[in-house]
């Protein structure tokens, strides 16, 4: 959160931007947290070829500028303050006059960006991993393909003469974006330290970039790949140029901050809610006991420390990467939402299936739910997919077995009695392996040190009951979620408001007020009998709490 000044203007509005895996969107939100308006836009990928990933940073852009001047609609815009941008870790590749190369063998210059799930850097980080640098130690031990490093080498061996010897920068995407608004081209320690193996304590290590055969990134200061970099919500420059402000609809001069990656905005916007009087576990216990779930294409689990904890197959610990002040290990499952979404949509009823829920106003995993709760009147949902098992690797495991070849399965011994109910059941046979997954990440991060209490989610997955509730049910935790459900882009919002000077720093204290609570009765399951094939006799019924949460968001929770 950041912490409000006494001098502050009542009335003020901060822009908050977050560049998805598949779209872009923007909030404009209050000094109190509120979300005031909200838009998205689609962005185009490409895939040429198997493992490659590819957008435009133009279309990005263009998308920015569309879903901007869409929430500023009818508002005064001097009383916008600030605008911060969060975004996915992708790789963005520039000439020397800023203007876009290409990423492909194609030459395409329009398609400029390998993003964030592009695993064409097998080879390449399979050999920086044999290196053993000490630079390891700061992402599990083993560096991701999703990772920065092995991108670039990628694109020396691969494509020298069309990208390589004409690039004069690379920027992470977050970075491109902050960058295109103020014409300064700082980078955020928060993707710096990340996915490029920065030390907020020592700067770049000479030794990696040569031991991986990258030196000419060492000329003139790393000039290509960021040699001013600043927290997190500084605020850039001059603010807004007068062309970007024309772009996004925006007066020149407003604050613009240094961005954050798209989950670490998530963190941001969830990590220091306000939970007193509800009887929580992390209830009178440092911020250090939270986990924070941030729940999109893929899932990042993000857990602070006051000391650098190093787990194995968990990234981290990165000092002030997300909360100033604090060490942050990320743990995280590859493409998690995109693998739910592939196994309903492939599936041959899809159609009908979509047909249906849209003439219910539903949304397909909506109707699918309510499927389910007709389903398991009959028994505990638990044993609905005995004889349906999901291996949630497809794009390999990120945390904590750090294994990129790792492959998905499906496994099926049962003929249910209508397509319907096959759909329903792999969409609960896909949500299910990833909460084990999540179990085995805070497991890992405990074994090393931390202490985890309470998980806080944000996320698209998040707005899915079922998806939260086997949260708690396996991880034997309670869960705590945002009714403001964009915390993402409240956390982008955050980093505005810190960068006007309406709030002295981001911090988890929380800079606003509070709205209304309200109840209502879901179920809970031990499912640690469901894990020793037990029977379990029934539910036990719990009430979930919305309760007011710091930022002037509610929070409810559910207990196993």
């Amino acid at each position: 959160m950041a912490v409000p000044r006494g001098d502050r203007e009542p009335g003020s509005y901060y822009v908050g931007v977050d560049v998805g895996t598949g779209s872009v969107r923007a909030a404009l939100v209050d000094q109190r947290g509120t979300l005031v308006a909200f838009a998205d836009q689609p962005v185009n990928q490409w895939e040429p070829q198997f493992n490659h990933h590819e957008q435009s940073s133009e279309d990005i852009w263009a998308a920015c500028c569309v879903v901007t001047k869409k929430v500023v609609q009818g508002i005064n815009l001097n009383r916008i303050r600030g605008l911060g941008f969060d975004a996915t870790c992708s790789l963005v590749v520039l000439d020397k006059e800023f203007r876009p190369l290409p990423v492909n063998h194609e030459g395409d210059p329009h398609r400029n960006i390998i993003m964030w799930l592009d695993h064409r850097a097998i080879s390449q980080v399979h050999r920086i991993n044999e290196t053993k640098h000490s630079v390891l130690q700061y992402v599990g031990g083993v560096m991701s393909v999703e990772m920065q490093a092995p991108k670039l080498l990628w694109l020396k061996e691969n494509l020298r003469e069309t990208c390589w010897d004409k690039a004069g920068h690379f920027f992470d995407l977050p970075d491109f974006l902050s960058w295109k608004a103020t014409g300064v081209p700082a980078r955020s320690l928060c993707s710096l330290v990340c996915k490029w193996t920065y030390s907020a304590e020592k700067g770049w290590d000479d030794s990696f970039w040569k031991v991986i055969g990258l030196e000419d990134l060492i000329a003139n200061n790393y000039n290509k790949i960021g040699n001013k970099v600043l927290p997190p919500g500084a605020s850039l420059g001059s603010g807004l140029t007068p062309e970007a402000a024309k772009d996004l609809g925006l007066p020149a001069g407003i604050a613009v901050a240094a961005s954050l990656i798209d989950a670490h905005a998530g963190g941001l916007g969830v990590i220091g809610a306000d939970v007193r009087g509800h009887g929580l576990a992390c209830e009178g216990q440092p911020v250090t006991s939270r986990l924070a779930v941030i729940c999109g294409t893929s899932s990042c689990h993000m857990g602070i420390s006051k000391n650098p904890i190093f787990v194995p197959g968990v990234w981290g610990p990165y000092f002030s990467a997300m909360v100033p002040g604090f060490w942050l290990n990320e743990g995280g499952q590859s493409v998690t939402g995109k693998l739910i979404d592939h196994m309903v949509q492939g599936h041959a009823v899809f159609p009908e299936l979509q047909a249906k829920a849209t003439a219910r106003c539903q949304s397909v995993y909506a109707y699918l739910n309510s499927h389910l709760d007709l389903i398991k009147k009959t028994q505990p949902v638990g044993f609905l997919t005995v004889d349906l098992h999901v291996w949630p690797d497809f794009h390999g495991n990120r945390s904590p077995l750090a294994d990129l070849t790792l492959k998905g399965m499906v496994s099926n011994s049962h003929k249910h009695s209508t397509s319907f109910t096959v759909a329903t059941m792999l969409m609960l046979a896909s949500v299910f392996p990833f909460k084990f997954g999540t179990r085995l990440i805070i497991e890992a991060m405990e074994t090393a040190g931390h202490s985890i209490s309470t998980l806080f989610l944000c996320g698209g997955l998040s707005k899915n009951p079922l998806f939260v509730q086997m949260h708690a049910d396996i991880t034997g935790m309670p869960v705590v979620l945002s009714q403001e459900v964009e915390s993402v882009l409240v956390g982008a919002a955050i980093l505005g408001a810190c960068a006007s000077g309406d709030f002295a720093s981001v911090q988890t204290d929380s800079c606003v007020s509070q709205t209304n609570p309200c109840k209502w009765p879901v179920e809970s399951y031990d499912y640690s009998l469901f894990c020793n094939a037990c029977p379990q006799d029934k539910p036990s019924p719990l009430t979930a709490v919305v309760y007011p949460q710091g930022q002037s968001l509610h929070a409810s929770f559910w207990l196993s």
